[in-house]
This record gives structure tokens, sequence and C-alpha cells, in this order.
């Protein structure tokens, strides 16, 4: 677990903040975004990478149907640098969006399998 450390203005003491402080954040972001499911994975399809530059972030998304792919990345990557940056006041370099696949919504019954469903009730 990498540590990251942050005095503002040279005060006494310091505050950490791991790496999956900044996931979490980002969790948090994805779970705000409308059109999106997280992938169902342990690390939940997110890469964080602190470097000199700010953080670099990599995040694979499952998309839902009937929402604008590069509209849905272009929210995450708002909302996910809006919230860690004023959460942690560290500067996001670069959001990467991986958008998996595509869920669908389930097809509704056809006329026929209801008749037959309502005469086997019958």
């Amino acid at each position: 677990m990498a540590n990251i450390r942050y005095n503002p203005h040279g005060q006494k003491g310091k505050i950490s903040y791991s790496s999956d402080i900044v996931s979490g954040i980002v969790v948090l972001s994805l779970q705000e975004t409308e059109g999106i499911e997280l992938v169902p994975s342990r690390s939940r399809g997110i890469k964080i990478c602190f470097e000199k530059e700010g953080i670099f972030a990599d995040i694979s998304v499952i998309a839902h149907y009937g929402y604008n792919v590069p509209e849905l990345a272009y929210a995450i990557q708002q909302t996910v640098k809006q919230m860690v940056e004023s959460m942690t006041k560290f500067k996001i370099a670069k959001i990467d969006v991986h958008i998996q696949s595509v869920v669908f919504p389930p097809a509704p019954a056809a006329p026929a399998e209801e008749n037959q469903n309502q005469e086997a009730r019958a």
C-alpha cells in the first residue's frame, strides 16, 4: 500500500492518503454517474497511479444501452476529477475510460408467451 503525504503550507503534522482512499473516492464518483455499472472484479476496474505530474487513473466500466458512450466517458472524467481534487487536494493528470461492454435491457415477453402463461393459470 502506497502512502502519499500532503503537507499544506508547511504546517506541522502530516496528512497521509493511501491509494485505497483515492480508489474509494473514484468508486463513489462512479456510483453517482448515471448509465454505467462497475466492472465486477476485485479491483472494480480501477487502476490508480501516483506520479510527479499528478494522479493517473485507468477506469473500466459497463455502459447501459441507450446512453451516448462519448458523453458517458466525458461525464466519468469530469466527475472523478472534481471529486478527487476536491476531497484530497491532489491533481488529476489523466483519466482513461474504457467501456468494457454494454448491458441491454431484458426483452419484453412476447404476446404469445403471455397467452400461454394465462392459459396455464386457468
